[in-house]
């Protein structure tokens, strides 16, 4: 069943914003950030969010379950990131994804050869009109513009997430390269034939229907145009008939804000029937690298490149996050940090453990790269 598109309304949308995150945009980010929300909003906003998601359990789950929340994709991915976003930048940085990792290679850099290698593979070039799908708070994009002298359109839902992307950009000198336009990417607002090369890192699984997504990207791409994207996938080794694995796929999905993660083989022909060639795809997390993509979700503190990194992921080692439980809920009791920040929190350390037991036994990927052209002639 295909799911139902959302009936924008952006007045409404920046109103809420401005009552739950007030000028903390215009904060340094993180915890400071975090520390001048309205309670009150914070409170309705966790208590929606988590009526998506049931008692927690993927074992009595139902596909009518499963239908609402892609009937309901955009409030929930609204949601999710008015809830995560400073816990993003205060564990992570700026680029909300994943990479691979060399030997000797920091954390910081290891995130932007990922970014650089995608620019690669899709053929990034100074004066190129370039779209970034699901562009967060315009990590990856700044990037990109400073690697290969692009220019980016950055694509978001979420009124928040633009206000520190236009923020970050202006502080880094990048406003008149970068832009970013509020909209839902399965209603894109854009003319067909607009962008010389897309991108989406780790974003365009939040969509309800990839192939309806894929399909948004295509039109607004020109003709002979690239796109390429990192995607989220269950890998084809997933059995949805397993309980034990199921409940994996659930605490991610919880825990990440999204509404229907699906296989690779799935992904690879929602891709094609949206109308490209595709090119290239390969699971980057299988690489044979030194480090695991994962390690800094496993607390690997042995696989720290620096001190910098090692302060980076003693904050999501066991010992860190209890630390972090810990100082949220006094927060939370003293009135100093909205309520809610403690189990949102621990939401996302539910799914940080199930993504590592995931890869572990290869039923999960936050990298599978896929690069497809759209036809000069169709």
């Amino acid at each position: 069943m295909a799911p139902k598109l959302h009936l924008e309304d952006h007045n409404k949308d920046a109103s809420f914003n401005k009552v739950l995150h007030s000028n903390s945009s215009r904060a340094r980010g993180g915890m400071l950030s975090m520390l001048a929300k309205n309670k009150e909003a914070q409170k309705l906003t966790i208590d929606e969010y988590f009526e998506h998601w049931g008692d927690g359990s993927a074992v009595v789950e139902s596909e009518e379950v499963r239908q609402s929340r892609r009937d309901e994709y955009a409030n929930l991915t609204q949601q999710y990131y008015n809830l995560v976003t400073d816990l993003y930048e205060y564990g992570w940085g700026t680029s909300f994804h994943f990479c691979r990792f060399a030997y000797g290679e920091g954390f910081y850099q290891a995130i932007a050869r990922h970014e650089h290698y995608l620019a690669h593979r899709i053929g990034l070039r100074e004066g190129m009109k370039v779209l970034d799908v699901g562009c967060g708070i315009g990590g990856p994009a700044r990037e990109m513009i400073k690697f290969t002298g692009v220019d980016v359109v950055g694509l978001n839902n979420n009124d928040y997430q633009i206000e520190r992307g236009i923020n970050y950009a202006a502080r880094e000198g990048l406003s008149a390269k970068l832009s970013f336009v509020k909209a839902d990417f399965m209603q894109m607002p854009f003319q067909e034939n607009s962008f010389d090369a897309i991108y989406s890192i780790e974003a365009t699984v939040h969509a309800p229907s990839l192939q309806g997504v894929y399909h948004e990207i295509y039109k607004a791409l020109k003709p002979g145009g690239v796109f390429g994207v990192y995607e989220w996938f269950m890998t084809d080794k997933y059995d949805n008939d397993n309980v034990q694995q199921r409940q994996l796929r659930f605490e991610i999905e919880e825990g990440d804000g999204i509404s229907n993660m699906v296989t690779v083989s799935e992904g690879l022909q929602a891709i094609k029937d949206a109308g490209f060639e595709l090119l290239y795809h390969e699971d980057m997390a299988q690489r044979e690298d030194v480090k695991p993509w994962y390690y800094p979700l496993a607390g690997d503190i042995k696989h720290a490149s620096s001190l910098a990194d090692l302060f980076t992921m003693l904050r999501l080692t066991k010992a860190g996050r209890s630390f972090a439980h810990l100082g949220f809920g006094i927060g939370e009791r003293i009135g100093l940090i909205p309520p809610g920040t403690q189990k949102i929190a621990d939401t996302l350390a539910k799914a940080q453990d199930a993504m590592v037991i995931a890869a572990k036994a290869n039923l999960f990927t936050p990298m599978y790269l896929m690069v497809a052209r759209k036809p000069l002639l169709e």
